[in-house]
């Protein structure tokens, strides 16, 4: 089925192909991903889109030696196929199994980890500087997709490049823009003039003898028929837009600029989904796909089930919106992941894309919060570790009304590393004015997002991806008092003195706490609130408990079981506290269940804890 796709299990194997024989590869490397991404999972229409744009950049870079840094990451799976891995795709994002992103740890081909956006042309200049400085004869590549490019860090990249005439390729990756078969040959044709020698010798002439003039009349006459005037002003010598599907116009492009010195912009059009037609007139849908038959594409979501977390914000969102005019919804580019999609078709007015920005999203939030808006900024966790800073600065310094609405929060899955929101609840106590909630079930979710809308103050309320344990959602919403837990569980009287325990958990760890307290016979209380933490319960059970135990899908080191230690320090009460969570090392990436079990945070896990730490 794949007769030379098996021959070929590195790029030096690749580059022996004529040109015939690479369109062939594309045709078997694009079935192969769909076959295999179909069993496994994982992001599929990017990949189905690069396809040829690998094989390029292979067939002309010698990499590793050349360094090719991919950009967000997720699109990397024919590189992953062509540099060895292709028996591995059997266990792509599994436990112990290949990554859905570049891993240094993974492969030298991998030159640079990804998996955030918009990181890979400032990491792709380092390597360039860094060869430039060794004195080594290198090529760097960074490739970005026009969602990754709109984020502020690549655009400082870019100036900073251009400012220091780095030795350095850029190639946009453009899945948004169409491209007519008309501006395609013409295109293509300019690509192909502009990356050519006597371009390249007539550009530099020009410079040597005009000087500005030069400069002044190339600009305005590539303006007239290019769109990278803006990457020109950069101080990037600007090529394309060209068709990032057809190989007889990338490789002699690729091959021109790989003789060419100084930073290069190289702008291809490709096609979300390429090759699968399903995809191709619905990219969004299989951008992200769990197991399906190909013939049959994905069917419709399943009805009846559990609510995820997701949906649940996005049932609270519009009935809040119903309610107050005020309400203004806002997401990075996660619409869809952040249960956004019914709230932008119902409130359009309402709803803020800002893209890949996130340092943007708080602070734009904290402008309307200050104009008496209230703004509910839909992120997931691990993407808010981005705008720490704005969170900081410019919401909580002014104690500002924005509510953080924070998906995704602890174990992600398959994601791994890098999508774990394993740090929330560490980074977000920490800030003054900041109150933080985590809820246990569905419903207290919706009373907590309905609790931190009213309060005015900055708010995050973290919950996990998935569905919860099932608990009936209450249409009507009440606000909870805030820093008040709930005990929901009382050890037995009859339990030996030395032994009484108090199981704290916080958020998605009460479920399992109560399982495990039906082993040990333990106090079970859902904090609900990290902070303000209810200080007078803790130094309660305290008083009548010989060993607190804090559970949390969190890091320990200065998480929720943190802030109990502290608790007791200040109220000057000495006795052993436990603290389950997330250890000081990167959770890698599996199933989530199994991934938890690893942790010791399912009930076994809990109850051989505590079990240890009363022997001991």
């Amino acid at each position: 089925m794949y007769e030379l796709l098996e021959t070929i299990n590195w790029p030096h194997e690749l580059r022996a192909l004529d040109r015939r024989q690479l369109r062939q590869l594309a045709r078997e490397l694009r079935e192969f991903l769909l076959e295999s991404v179909s069993q496994t999972g994982g992001h599929l229409s990017s990949n189905l889109g690069t396809v040829e744009l690998t094989l390029a950049l292979h067939y002309v870079y010698q990499t590793p030696d050349d360094r090719l840094v991919w950009d967000v990451g997720h699109q990397t799976y024919a590189h992953k196929v062509l540099t060895g891995r292709r028996a591995g795709m059997k266990r792509l994002r599994m436990r112990h199994g290949i990554a859905g992103f570049p891993r240094r740890d993974e492969s030298e081909y991998d030159t640079f980890g990804t998996a955030h956006s918009s990181t890979s042309i400032s990491a792709a200049l380092g390597m360039a500087v860094a060869a430039a400085a060794q004195g080594v004869d290198r090529k760097v590549v960074a490739i970005i997709g026009d969602g990754a490019m709109s984020a502020g860090m690549a655009f400082e990249a870019l100036n900073n490049a251009g400012a220091m005439d780095a030795d350095l390729l850029v190639i946009l990756n453009d899945n948004e823009m169409s491209i007519s078969p008309a501006v395609g040959a013409l295109n293509n044709y300019l690509a192909r003039l502009m990356s050519g020698r006597f371009y390249t010798a007539a550009r530099r002439a020009g410079r040597k003898v005009l000087g500005d003039l030069a400069d002044r009349a190339e600009e305005h006459v590539k303006g007239m028929v290019t769109p990278g005037t803006m990457f020109e002003e950069f101080g990037f010598n600007y090529i394309g837009p060209i068709d990032g599907h057809d190989l007889d116009i990338l490789i002699p492009t690729l091959r021109n600029i790989r003789e060419m010195r100084g930073p290069q912009f190289l702008h291809v059009i490709t096609r979300k989904g390429q090759g699968y037609k399903l995809a191709e007139a619905d990219p969004v849908l299989y951008h992200g796909v769990s197991q399906f038959k190909p013939a049959a594409g994905i069917t419709g979501a399943k009805t009846g089930g559990r609510p995820t977390y997701t949906q649940v914000f996005g049932d609270w969102l519009c009935d809040m919106a119903a309610r107050d005019a005020r309400l203004v919804g806002i997401t990075p580019a996660m619409r869809e992941g952040s249960g956004l999609v019914e709230f932008a078709e119902r409130y359009p007015d309402r709803y803020f894309d800002v893209g890949i920005a996130e340092q943007h999203a708080v602070t734009f939030a904290a402008g309307l919060a200050c104009e008496g808006m209230r703004p509910v900024l839909a992120i997931y966790s691990t993407f808010l570790q981005r705008a720490y800073d704005q969170l900081i600065h410019d919401v909580a310094l002014q104690n500002l009304p924005v509510l953080f609405a924070l998906d995704r929060g602890g174990i992600v899955g398959a994601d791994g590393p890098t999508h774990h929101g394993a740090f929330d609840l560490s980074y977000l106590r920490a800030i003054p004015n900041m109150i933080v909630m985590a809820p246990s079930d569905e419903n207290e979710c919706r009373q907590m997002l309905y609790t931190g809308f009213s309060l005015d103050a900055p708010v995050a309320v973290r919950y996990p991806r998935g569905t919860g344990p099932g608990a009936e959602i209450e249409h009507a919403m009440t606000a909870l008092p805030v820093g008040k837990a709930e005990v929901c569980r009382r050890h037995s009287t009859s339990v030996a003195t030395g032994r009484r325990v108090a199981l704290l958990a916080f958020g998605s760890m009460l479920r399992p706490s109560l399982q495990a307290a039906e082993a040990i016979d333990a106090t079970v209380v859902n904090m609900r609130f990290v902070k303000p933490l209810d200080a007078d319960l803790v130094c309660e059970l305290a008083g009548s408990h010989d060993l607190l135990v804090s559970v949390e899908e969190n890091a320990v080191m200065g998480g929720a079981g943190s802030a109990v230690l502290e608790c007791l320090q200040e109220h000057r009460i000495a006795m052993p506290v436990l603290q389950l969570g997330l250890s000081d090392a990167f959770v890698e990436h599996g199933d989530p269940a199994g991934l938890l079990a690893e942790c010791g945070l399912n009930p076994e896990g809990i109850v051989a804890r505590v079990q240890e730490r009363l022997a001991g």
